[in-house]
């Protein structure tokens, strides 16, 4: 919406007035509450605001004939804003955009009782006015968009010998470690979105059979064509696998799995998929600037990375890739969305050792995030979700309908 004003009340000794306005919605008690307040405009007695958004529920709470009740304020430094005048209206006169019906006369009550000749203390007038829908996650889910989920997993020398109980990646054959149980927290919700359950599984940092190369993206299971693992179950079979023929070294990059998944992004872009990688690492990462650059590439893709901090390492550097505080950049570029959310699972093991209640809170926290960056995407490029396809009616239950 946006709206503009015409030779408001003059309030202000020297100059013109500061105006701005304040939009209630009307309560069912009669009460009025605050659901938006327009910037000031300096100086003027016809001021143009500028155009803005708001969710219709905060506005009129979805009643399109509730009275919504506008104010218009002169400014003043010291907070003792002059109250110009009101007017009503409703969403459904706003509704009629651009027209006669939506000039208002602004009025002030105190002022009209005291002068005779009082006519108004000016007019405001709807410039524009129009309706978006908001999608949710689940329309494009239900209308086919697929999540596609891959794993990454830290193989550097830093996470302890796995032979050892002091490892990261110990394999006790009575508990998880703490890659596979916030692999299997995160993993089992997700997989619920992928319709194949069959996904990538990578590892990073380690050094290869037969001839001991470096790799920061090779396959669990081994097999370079087919990286798929099936299920969470199949991921957890080919870590285990992959820590006996492995040998755990080093650097730690991320930049070669981000860009990885990055290259499957970029080649569906009309919002049919949407890839989400998660990243299990014990935290100190060797290729910061590679790392930010491969992110700030996969802002504009459908894509969005987990980062789960495994271990007592500090996570400095990961709550940095996390832009929540600051937007992440490289080489002076902003990413054009925050795509990835990281958490220290330290922060989840229950002392008292319920495993069950703890990563059920890690699961929702670490995916929190998702459904607002899949949003954010599929809105920046404009893609709405397909309508849904019928419900699903087994053979033989068709019904026929007998010419009567």
């Amino acid at each position: 919406m946006q709206f503009c004003a015409n030779k408001l009340d003059k309030k202000d000794f020297f100059g013109k007035s500061d105006p701005f306005m304040v939009f209630y919605r009307s309560n069912e008690d009669g009460t009025f509450t605050i659901c938006h307040k327009t910037e000031v405009v300096k100086n003027t007695l016809n001021p143009v605001w500028q155009p803005f958004t708001i969710p219709v529920r905060a506005l009129c709470n979805g009643d399109y004939d509730r009275t919504i009740k506008v104010e218009v304020y002169d400014w003043d430094r010291d907070g003792s804003h002059d109250f110009i005048g009101d007017f009503t209206t409703s969403y459904r006169e706003l509704a009629r955009g651009q027209s006669q019906f939506n000039v208002y006369e602004v009025i002030n009550t105190k002022k009209k009782m005291k002068k005779k000749k009082y006519v108004n203390s000016g007019t405001v007038t709807l410039l524009s006015f129009s309706v978006e829908s908001e999608f949710t996650f689940l329309d494009y889910i239900k209308g086919g968009t697929q999540i596609n989920f891959t794993v990454a997993i830290d193989f550097t020398a830093s996470n302890g010998n796995p032979s050892q109980s002091t490892s990261l990646h110990y394999m006790n054959p009575y508990q998880l470690n703490a890659y596979a149980m916030a692999l299997k927290a995160v993993g089992e919700i997700i997989q619920d979105y992928d319709s194949d359950k069959m996904f990538p599984a990578l590892g990073f940092g380690a050094k290869l059979p037969p001839d001991g190369r470096v790799s920061h993206e090779f396959p669990l299971n081994g097999n370079m064509e087919n990286p798929y693992c099936n299920g969470i179950e199949g991921i957890l079979e080919a870590y285990h696998q992959s820590l006996k023929t492995v040998q755990l070294y080093g650097p730690t990059n991320f930049a070669p799995v981000v860009n990885h998944v990055a290259r499957y992004a970029a080649a569906v872009q009309d919002g049919s998929q949407y890839f989400v990688l998660l990243i299990i690492t014990d935290g100190v990462i060797s290729d910061m600037a590679q790392t930010k650059e491969a992110i700030v590439n996969g802002a504009k893709l459908p894509m969005s990375i987990i980062i789960v901090g495994v271990g007592q390492a500090e996570f400095d550097a990961m709550v940095e890739l996390d832009g929540d505080d600051i937007r992440i950049s490289s080489r002076g570029k902003l990413a054009e969305r925050d795509i990835v959310q990281f958490v220290p699972f330290r922060d989840y093991m229950d002392r008292t050792g319920n495993h069950v209640l703890s990563m059920a809170r890690l699961a929702k926290d670490v995916l929190a995030e998702i459904p607002d960056q899949f949003i954010s995407y599929m809105k920046s490029r404009g893609i709405k979700p397909n309508p849904a396809p019928p419900p699903y009616t087994p053979p033989g239950h068709t019904h026929h309908h007998t010419q009567i």
